[in-house]
């Protein structure tokens, strides 16, 4: 059996200080447990609850930050794109786009994702099924990349709330060979802090391993060595330390 897929990082570039610290542990885990982990943050959080929430460096600044990052770490770098004209921009540096998941059905997005060659992870929207994911796909595949990931971040459930129904990700394995369990988004509780999303943090875990026994290729963590005092998703992101645990009980 093939190990797994590790996805990790801060969930917005904050400072190159946080960036570090980041890799250098995600370093050891990979030397730890021979695993391929991926660095993620984003340059740009274009979708926050409120307009005074803090985005991150912008474009142009973020993607140097995270192309010094993966030049001094070795690691191979994801990162969303929001909008198509930044999809070029990024594809220079990063190894994975990802589509976040409110925009799985822009097809200029998609289009322009992959036309850069780069692996297209498409998260699923709260609002979809598994079934409904084939459409994104084909939408990629069609502009001639047949790179794509799907990653399944749970579903819209009344309000400020999500639920995962962890049979899409065997819907989804139709479609795509690499189908990817976000554990950190999925226990989210969108917009329900106070202008801010919230999330219950000590779930992660068990996120993971229900996701295993479902047949995920890969998990995504936001993690972050002080996720309490984090400028984006601390209640739902991984404290640093912790990741090393999640990842023994995975692969136990």
């Amino acid at each position: 059996m093939e190990k797994p897929i590790i996805i990790a990082g801060p969930c917005v570039i904050e400072s190159m200080e946080v960036l570090e610290v980041v890799a250098d542990k995600l370093v050891q885990l990979r030397e730890q447990y021979g695993l391929d982990i991926i660095f993620k943050s984003s340059f740009d959080k274009a979708n926050r609850t409120s307009i005074s929430s803090y985005r991150g460096p912008g474009l142009e600044k973020g993607m140097q930050m995270l192309a010094d990052i993966k030049e001094k770490y070795r690691l191979r770098i994801l990162t969303d794109i929001h909008e198509s004209y930044q999809a070029p921009i990024a594809g220079e540096i990063a190894d994975v786009l990802q589509i976040p998941a409110f925009l799985c059905r822009q097809t200029d997005l998609l289009v322009a994702a992959a036309r850069t060659g780069r692996i297209v992870n498409i998260k699923k929207a709260q609002f979809l099924s598994g079934m409904d994911m084939q459409y994104p796909v084909q939408k990629v595949r069609e502009s001639g990349n047949d790179k794509v990931w799907l990653t399944e971040r749970g579903n819209m459930y009344g309000y400020n709330n999500l639920v995962v129904d962890f049979r899409n990700i065997a819907d989804m394995h139709h479609f795509s060979n690499t189908v990817i369990m976000d554990c950190t988004h999925s226990v989210q509780r969108p917009g329900a802090a106070g202008g801010k999303t919230g999330g219950n943090r000590e779930f992660v875990p068990s996120m993971a391993l229900a996701a295993k026994a479902f047949g995920a290729d890969g998990y995504f963590f936001e993690v972050h060595p002080d996720p309490d005092n984090a400028l984006s998703d601390g209640p739902n992101m991984l404290q640093l330390d912790d990741l090393s645990d999640v990842i023994a009980k995975i692969l136990a």
